[in-house]
């Protein structure tokens, strides 16, 4: 099937060729024609699919062909969980609606907010977004929903996760009538959360699954290695790096420290590489992935920052440095690789402090592991074993020490006297107040 089968407009095609996209993925092949026919769609693919397309024709397709609901209004909203992943978005949507009259915005956490609020005041047609910034503009009135068309969730679990249920309630509220459409993708359709939160935003959807997430990519090569100690990944590293021949490079870690610290290591040898944390500003951090696409750098070294929605074309290999603490994140890092039917290499250090991390992996996969090795860096470490449970107190399995049963201490007659709101000494008793402690309030400034 080519795009023109699609009755995609004319100009939306000439936008896709000028992308390089010859025919659509398997995605697009079944999200296209079902949100053009105006069904509420939830869809799940794995990474590198071509979602972001598989939203975007149908989309400005629908402005295209469609008369606005309100002139002042947005017609379409895209949401994403991170920054990155909402710039790759935008950067996409001014390709596909370069030819076209329609204006649209990227509207972010971490960037000025009065800025904000002028583009937003220019009734913008479509607008990209995290959902904590948006919900502040929203909460503050200064756009309404009322007649919005299209509202498109893009990695819908990830939003979740982090914490932005409230505000992605506040946002379909502020957009609820019978004429918006809603388009819904997640890495999986196994989450929960995701299918419950479905129930509420999505009318009657379609639902399209595309493969498993634990697939295993056939582009992407995947090795394990154990590794004794930090001095002994940091060995494995360099070993690869000197032998490996390779475009482009990311390196996971778990902390932001560690970004910096294996980010100046490397460029002592002569290895051109930058660290991204979420500890730098938005502007800094902007600057940093837009020089790494150019190819300015050969490796970026990153936190979970960049494990999804980055279509770098260029990167061949993927290192795990950290195995991640979700499971589902080691899919979407392996995935920044083999992209766009490229092939690519994925190499995980695994220690002690990573085995349980490793055993999680293990298990969301479904698959058997085997442990690579690199002569001259082997590792003493061979894994972890499980703790055994205690035994229980029958049969011939009961303490050969106790023979004979105790008899029970006589009990003491001396009555125990219970003080209450007393001091006791010099220190006074103080009551704790309880914690008010919210999850969610730790990433509405994030993003």
């Amino acid at each position: 099937m080519q795009f023109d089968q699609f009755n995609l407009d004319r100009r939306l095609l000439t936008a896709v060729e000028h992308m390089g996209f010859s025919e659509p993925t398997e995605i697009q092949h079944q999200a296209i024609p079902a949100a053009m026919a105006g069904h509420d769609l939830i869809a799940s693919s794995k990474t590198g699919s071509g979602k972001t397309l598989a939203f975007l024709l149908p989309a400005i397709n629908r402005l295209v062909r469609n008369r606005a609901l309100s002139k002042k209004d947005p017609r379409v909203l895209i949401l994403t969980p991170t920054r990155e992943l909402a710039k790759q978005v935008f950067a996409q949507l001014k390709a596909v609606t370069a030819s076209t009259q329609f204006k649209s915005v990227l509207i972010l956490g971490g960037e000025n907010f009065n800025d904000q609020v002028k583009v937003l005041d220019k009734d913008p047609h479509v607008i990209v977004a995290t959902p904590g910034r948006l919900a502040d503009h929203l909460a503050k009135g200064l756009f309404y929903l009322n007649g919005l068309e299209l509202l498109i969730l893009d990695e819908a679990d990830r939003m979740l996760d982090l914490g932005f249920a409230e505000q992605l309630k506040q946002i379909n509220q502020a957009a609820d009538h019978r004429k918006r459409q809603t388009l819904m993708f997640s890495a999986t359709l196994d989450h929960d959360q995701v299918n419950e939160f479905a129930k509420d935003l999505l009318n009657k959807p379609k639902k399209i699954a595309i493969g498993s997430m634990t697939s295993e990519h056939k582009d992407i090569t995947q090795k394990f290695y154990l590794c004794d100690h930090l001095d002994h990944k940091q060995q494995l590293l360099e070993h690869f790096l000197q032998t490996e021949t390779f475009q482009q490079v990311i390196i996971f870690t778990a902390t932001r420290s560690d970004t910096e610290r294996l980010a100046t290591e490397l460029n002592n040898t002569g290895i051109n590489s930058v660290a991204l944390s979420g500890d730098l500003k938005q502007s800094e951090r902007n600057q940093i992935m837009e020089s790494f696409s150019k190819g300015q750098q050969q490796v970026l070294v990153t936190t979970d920052l960049a494990s999804r929605g980055l279509d770098l074309v260029n990167v061949s290999h993927v290192f795990n440095f950290d195995l991640p603490k979700h499971s589902e994140e080691y899919i979407h890092r392996v995935g920044r690789t083999g992209r766009a039917g490229a092939k690519g290499d994925a190499i995980s250090f695994i220690g002690p402090k990573d085995w349980q991390s490793y055993l999680n992996i293990k298990g969301l996969l479904q698959q058997e592991i085997e442990f690579s090795q690199v002569e001259g860096l082997t590792a003493k470490f061979k894994g972890l074993k499980p703790k055994k449970k205690a035994q229980a107190d029958s049969g011939p399995a009961k303490n050969k020490a106790v023979k004979k049963a105790k008899k029970p201490k006589a009990a003491k007659t001396k009555k125990k006297v219970i003080f209450s709101n007393e001091d006791f000494g010099d220190m006074p008793m103080i009551r704790k107040k309880k914690s008010t402690y919210n999850e969610s309030d730790d990433f509405e400034e994030q993003d």
